[in-house]
């Protein structure tokens, strides 16, 4: 597949300069076609059956699969959720963590890790990075940690700065159990879940698939509790009796995924080019020299596909401005900032027209 082949898979990029992934991803036709596709098949057909089940078993098999494969890892170790949220509440819910316990996070996390942690009753000890580059954040996190720590909770890429946190090195020098949300970093930057213990997948941004798809994976299904049991969670079930849990980590599944999402969110990943990753660092590189030399960027050289950066006046107001000129950024609420998502559609033309509206 070429660029041009590339970009043309996305209509919304005939008339806007779309940068903002980091929300969501563009939708490409061929994810359309086949939602469209099952929308009319269950208009038609109705939705149950036992044809119906095992397809719509089938499309999760194969979404699994598909997910697995992206972050080098087994199958039998991915649930699919509805969020990056879904999986982080699945972690902190499983755990089940007491008031003494402690865990480790930053102020630069998104609400969907955020928010499961400080409700999770345990107590949270918080590292300050947000104004910090990669090695800086690494430090500090590590500080934070102490002999009561039971988990540390971090972004693989900051939703709000850019920065790549080296979330190996964090497992490696701690040896405790991590929990990474990888919301702005699968389909961003080539993912290797390696060691780490659970690492959780957001399908509408970077991978542009539909809204609500997720996953999680977790590298010991046994070592946590299902806080949350859907019909997923369960191989066997006696009324009035004991269930007995799937073996692997699907029991953490938190319900039903319609099959036109699921069927989407296959297409979109199959959409995605080997080259992908390449193009989006390259991408971001090209856009982030190209700001530097007009504004502030805060976002250091050699991270992901996100680019964060300072301008003046009201960003919200800014955004808007931006918006009517068909050029789509986003920005980061309580500063100053606005954050451009550079995907492996993204042109240079699209980075001149945002530097031109601004």
């Amino acid at each position: 597949m070429t660029f041009e082949e590339a970009r043309a898979l996305f209509p919304v990029l005939e008339r806007v300069t779309y940068l903002n992934a980091g929300t969501f991803g563009p939708l490409a036709r061929p994810t359309v076609d086949v939602m469209l596709e099952q929308a009319q098949c269950d208009l038609d057909a109705g939705r149950s059956g036992k044809t119906y089940i095992d397809e719509m078993v089938e499309h999760r098999r194969k979404v699994r699969g598909a997910i697995a494969d992206l972050l080098r890892a087994d199958p039998q170790r991915i649930s699919l959720t509805g969020s990056t949220t879904d999986g982080c509440n699945t972690v902190l819910l499983g755990l089940g963590l007491d008031p003494d316990d402690e865990i480790v996070t930053t102020d630069a996390e998104h609400f969907g890790l955020a928010g499961p942690v400080f409700s999770s009753g345990a107590i949270v000890r918080v590292a300050r990075v947000q104004s910090l580059g990669p090695e800086e954040t690494l430090e500090a996190i590590v500080a934070e940690v102490t002999p009561k720590t039971r988990l540390l909770a971090v972004s693989h890429v900051i939703w709000s700065n850019g920065v790549v946190l080296d979330v190996h090195a964090l497992k490696e020098r701690t040896g405790l159990p991590v929990l990474v949300d990888g919301a702005q970093s699968v389909g961003a930057i080539d993912v290797d879940v390696g060691a780490i213990d659970y690492y959780t997948v957001s399908g509408q941004k970077w991978l542009c698939g539909p809204e609500s798809t997720g996953a999680l994976y977790v590298a010991d299904p046994d070592a946590l509790r299902v806080a949350r049991p859907s019909f997923f969670a369960q191989q066997s079930f006696e009324p009035g009796g004991r269930y007995l849990p799937r073996e692997s980590a699907e029991r953490f599944d938190p319900g039903w995924i319609s099959v036109a999402a699921l069927r989407g969110f296959a297409a979109a990943l199959a959409c995605a080019p080997d080259w992908r990753f390449e193009r989006i660092a390259d991408a971001a590189a090209g856009c982030r020299e190209t700001l530097a030399a007009r504004v502030r960027v805060i976002t250091p050289p050699g991270q992901a596909g996100l680019v964060t950066f300072e301008v003046e006046g009201d960003p919200a107001d800014v955004v808007s401005q931006l918006l009517a000129e068909n050029v789509v950024v986003r920005y980061i609420p309580r500063t100053p900032w606005l954050r451009a998502s550079c995907g492996w559609w993204t042109s240079d033309e699209d980075v001149e027209r945002l530097v031109a509206a601004l």
